[in-house]
């Protein structure tokens, strides 16, 4: 029988897509090839046409008039979910641009199966926003609903971790206790789930799972986090005003270091506001690198530059961020040390909630068997270490980095659908 379900993986930075044929897990190749693809949309003003993923990034990093959006996925649950951004004549709600790139997931799954797919199974973090679950309900319906007005039928939602668990499940020989650490681009999720062969095949998995928890920190943050300590400044950023007497105002500062925001710098008012910064500023040259970076719409640049560098210090312990500015070219070095510094905060919330998870479960920390890392975040030195250091006895089971919810959804949509 052909697949009539399938499972979403909607990530911050990336997405995946899984369906089950002839009894495993797969992934769908979403674009030249690949089965992972950047969650980035582009409304190409040249041909009128929307592209996604790798197309979307290429485009705009080609310079090709358009509106890049990325990190889609944050603004559910919050206010930004019902307002619109300007696409050229048009307006444009941040939920239906969240639904055309679901759609576009959608068409590529069916493609694959052959037939259309109306059972989906969409993986979600354990807390789309933290400490408001009114909020975090609504960002489940909003996803719900872009999900429906796309053309799913039958929509049910699981844990991104428990996803992962039971991708990792088809490997196991014994039974293991396994914390499952999902560091991905916007949220660090745990659970805490017996798994075995026998239960595996088991249709109800509730008793199963101990615990689960999780917190609004993942790649963007560090990201976020690194433009601030290490880029903002050279553009502004907590200088001081000619006279003396406070900083400059940090709110745009920080809307160029969140990728969600930084298109809100795109308008009239900004632009005017940033030139009463740069008037009211003891350093104005430091402002003008700022204006013009907004000025030329190179924000998603930078904030891609930034991650690139990010992802350097993984494997290295120096790197530097290249910015070419109208007047001038910057190369602001950047170590391990200085991003280790950055992080250290968020990476300690993180640890923090690993614990609370322990404490829901009932499990002491020498109780896990096998810590299994899943997500972009987990390959981040500090992250990583911090996270094996409150378990130095278990055995570290690295999953498929960008795929292992993907391939757990697909499964779980098999249990849930049948087929």
């Amino acid at each position: 029988m052909r697949p009539v379900s399938g499972g979403i993986d909607f990530g911050t930075s990336n997405s995946t897509v899984g369906f089950v044929e002839n009894g495993k897990p797969r992934l769908v190749r979403l674009e030249d090839g690949q089965v992972t693809m950047p969650s980035a949309v582009f409304f190409n003003f040249e041909d009128g046409r929307t592209h996604f993923g790798r197309r979307a990034i290429g485009d705009y990093t080609e310079n090709v008039e358009g509106r890049l959006l990325r990190a889609l996925k944050s603004v559910l649950g919050t206010s930004l979910i019902h307002e619109k951004t300007r696409i050229k004549a048009h307006s444009i709600a941040f939920s239906d641009i969240i639904g055309s790139f679901l759609h576009f997931l959608k068409e590529k799954l069916e493609n694959e199966v052959g037939e259309p797919v109306d059972n989906i199974v969409l993986g979600r973090p354990v807390h789309f926003v933290d400490d408001d679950e009114a909020a975090d309900r609504r960002a489940q319906n909003e996803l719900e609903k872009a999900a429906h007005k796309r053309g799913f039928k039958n929509i049910a939602f699981q844990f991104e971790p428990i996803g992962a668990a039971l991708d990792y499940e088809q490997s196991v020989a014994k039974e293991e206790l396994a914390l499952i650490v999902d560091i991905g681009g916007g949220t660090s999720d745990f659970s805490i789930v017996r798994v075995s062969p026998e239960r595996a095949v088991a249709d109800d998995r509730k008793d199963d799972i101990l615990a689960s928890s999780g917190v609004h920190i993942g790649g963007t943050d560090f990201d976020r986090l690194l433009s601030i300590a290490h880029v903002m400044p050279e553009l502004g950023y907590l200088t001081p005003t000619k006279d003396g007497k406070r900083n400059l105002p940090a709110g745009y500062f920080i809307d160029l270091a969140t990728w969600q925001r930084i298109n809100m710098l795109y308008t009239n008012k900004a632009m005017t506001d940033l030139r009463q910064i740069r008037y009211e500023a003891a350093r104005p040259e430091l402002v003008e690198r700022m204006i013009d970076i907004v000025q030329h719409r190179q924000g998603h640049a930078l904030a891609a530059t930034i991650e690139r560098a990010k992802i350097a210090l993984t494997d290295t312990d120096r790197t530097a961020i290249e910015m070419t500015l109208t007047d001038e070219k910057l190369s602001l070095p950047l170590t391990r040390a200085g991003f280790d510094a950055a992080i250290r905060g968020a990476v300690g919330r993180v640890t923090e909630v690993i614990e609370r998870t322990l404490e829901d479960a009932g499990v002491a920390r020498s109780r896990i068997t096998t810590l299994f890392l899943t997500g972009g975040s987990t390959a981040i030195p500090m992250m990583k270490q911090s996270v094996l250091d409150m378990f130095p006895h278990a055995t570290v089971v690295e999953g498929d980095m960008f795929g292992s919810v993907g391939l757990g959804l697909a499964l779980d949509a098999r249990r849930k659908y049948g087929a």
